[in-house]
């Protein structure tokens, strides 16, 4: 079973910046793409960003320019670098890893930016 371990969320200040990491716990990163879903509550789950096998990468309007992702694929993980961040920013982020059967998730971190 692959289980994705999420960490580096917590509040930050308008403007300021976090950094996002996931690991995966086995080699399932490297021929898939991975990333970043927010939510918030009474809202669907939005993509933020993505980067395929071929690290190519997919950014919500939202958050270009202010976000970058990057992966790992030694280490299987995925970060998301986020800076200038806006009180908008604020929802649970899940990691996921997109197969060719079945999407696999983490379990979230919460990121609250005060205005």
């Amino acid at each position: 079973q692959v289980q994705l371990v999420e960490s580096g969320g917590g509040l930050v200040q308008a403007g300021g910046s976090l950094r996002l990491s996931c690991v995966a716990s086995g080699s399932i990163f490297r021929d898939n793409s991975v990333g970043w879903y927010r939510q918030t509550p009474g809202k669907q789950r939005e993509l933020v960003a993505t980067i395929t096998s071929a690290d190519d990468t997919i950014y919500a309007d939202s958050v270009k320019g202010r976000f970058t992702i990057s992966r790992d694929n030694a280490k299987n993980t995925v970060d998301l670098q986020m800076n200038s961040l806006k009180p908008e920013d604020t929802a649970v982020y899940y990691c996921y890893v997109r197969t060719t059967y079945v999407v696999y998730w983490g379990q979230g971190t919460q990121v609250t930016v005060s205005s």
